[in-house]
């Protein structure tokens, strides 16, 4: 083979992978895009279990309250689920934010909400037991989770037993 083509082909190659590195999509947390603050959230229920339900009797919901406990606001980054059968409403004083839902199904736009020092909040969980279909039957649990400037993500869980 030519000295030239095998240069040509090499130098095509190369010239490919750089634009494939330098076009990657850069990827950073809500979390590092917000400034840090000196809030804290809290709540008293961070869980909550449906117990035995049927996909027959269509989706489920619960409301999980929690306020800032901290000195400064906090701002909700993103919020999204764990699983695309489970949806998430933001509510602060009496606006709702969402639904939010998995990322990689769909667009996960972003929050950008605050909650005040000593500001409560609400978000309401929506899980559809028949998302799955017959694979989706037995124990579940599922993760809402509150990316924010205060520290690590503030997360809520739900689980049930999923019955036909």
């Amino acid at each position: 083979m030519n000295k030239n083509i095998v240069i040509l082909i090499v130098g095509t190659i190369l010239l490919f992978l750089g634009i494939v590195f330098f076009a990657r999509p850069q990827e950073k947390s809500a979390e590092s895009l917000l400034p840090a603050s000196k809030g804290m959230l809290a709540a008293l229920e961070q869980s909550f279990d449906f117990g035995t339900i049927s996909m027959k009797a269509g989706n489920v919901s619960h409301m999980f309250q929690f306020k800032n406990t901290g000195e400064e606001p906090v701002t909700i980054g993103q919020m999204y689920t764990s699983c695309m059968c489970t949806n998430a409403t933001l509510i602060i004083g009496g606006k709702e934010f969402g639904p939010y839902g998995m990322p990689g199904h769909g667009f996960v736009p972003k929050v950008n909400k605050s909650i005040e020092p000593g500001g409560q909040a609400s978000v309401e969980v929506v899980f559809d037991p028949a998302a799955h279909g017959p694979a989706g039957i037995g124990k579940i649990q599922r993760s809402i989770i509150l990316e924010n400037n205060a520290g690590d993500p503030f997360e809520f869980l739900i689980s049930a037993n999923v019955t036909p």
